[in-house]
């Protein structure tokens, strides 16, 4: 079978590599052009490309792939099926019909759950303890078509966003050889989605990342971990943005190394204190800035600790180390 494959994040790169071990003929592969990453700003290849040239396959990066002369040139690659795992770019009809078996695509949830750009995300912000990956026929109305294979998996208690897309991604990568192996043999069975049981995972924004102190910690601390580690969840301090990580739900005491971590009541790890709460504090407001525990934040019901930071202009380390090099001290507010 002749495969197209369409990419550009490392989330695509387990499929892609997939399809090149069990020996699908990659007549190309097209990714995002090259673009300014990191804190440098230089201009990076995709994660796609890189691997693609490393297998050495064809690789086109069209600044809109839907121009004529785009059309024309995957036309000439004459694939049975184009695969698309997070491309980046909505397809049209013209693009979608050039392979004979049409066009299909990994996407990162069950569907018809969390259509759209970032289901990862938003699985974890909104609670879920169950997520997956759904092997579809892409049509026009955003991941609206027929399901070809589907596996479902649960979010580990405290997993991340970065945690669940890496996993998602080797699954993603196992489901759609099934796929392509029942399509191949004429056995694949396509599905219609229940349109009306449809939810939205929309595209993550700088202000959709910032963290509001007044929600209740267990919401900041899903808030945090849909978010890691990007776009990284923020906050200001001293009207300068810091990204924090891993967080821990749980209570703090009034007195120093009062703080222990244990079972939460959702059967995550937590922090737990045998003593009294600590006395009210508006919500942002840093509690306890502890190296042996971390940054100790009232929220809008309770305490979350977070025990990895990253300052502005600077790399991601663990709290200790900005508490230790006097970065942020108790009694100071987030906003």
């Amino acid at each position: 079978m002749k495969v197209l494959f369409w990419g550009t994040p490392e989330f695509a790169v387990p499929s892609l590599r997939a399809l090149d071990d069990e020996g699908f003929r990659l007549v190309g592969v097209v990714t995002q052009p090259d673009r300014p990453a990191g804190r440098g700003r230089r201009t990076r290849p995709s994660a796609v490309k890189e691997v693609a040239g490393q297998l050495g396959l064809a690789v086109l990066c069209p600044e809109r792939p839907s121009s004529a002369e785009f059309v024309d040139a995957i036309r000439e690659c004459r694939p049975d099926v184009s695969v698309v795992a997070a491309y980046g770019h909505i397809l049209k009809r013209e693009v979608l019909d050039v392979p004979r078996l049409g066009s299909i695509n990994v996407h990162a949830s069950l569907l018809p759950e969390l259509r759209g750009a970032a289901p990862v995300n938003w699985a974890i912000m909104r609670g879920h303890e169950r997520t997956g990956v759904t092997i579809m026929r892409i049509v026009e109305a955003m991941d609206a078509g027929p399901i070809i294979h589907q596996v479902a998996e649960p979010i580990l208690p405290d997993e991340t966003a970065s945690d669940l897309a890496l996993r998602l991604s080797e699954l993603g990568a196992e489901a759609l050889i099934e796929a392509l192996a029942l399509m191949s043999a004429g056995k694949a069975q396509e599905v219609g989605q229940r349109h009306e049981d449809a939810t939205y995972a929309p595209k993550i924004d700088r202000e959709t990342a910032r963290i509001s102190w007044h929600r209740p910690s267990r919401d900041v601390a899903l808030h945090v971990r849909g978010m890691d580690s990007v776009p990284g969840a923020w906050t200001l301090l001293d009207g300068k943005p810091v990204k924090l990580f891993r967080p821990v739900i749980g209570a703090v005491a009034t007195g120093r190394g009062s703080l222990s971590v244990g079972a939460t009541e959702s059967g995550g790890v937590g922090a737990r204190s045998d003593t009294a709460p600590p006395p009210h504090a508006p919500p942002g407001t840093v509690l306890e800035a502890d190296p042996a525990i971390g940054l100790t934040v009232a929220t809008g019901d309770g305490v979350l600790v977070l025990t990895e930071v990253q300052p502005p202009g600077r790399r991601r380390m663990a709290a200790a180390d900005w508490i230790k090099g006097r970065g942020v001290a108790a009694g100071r507010t987030f906003e």
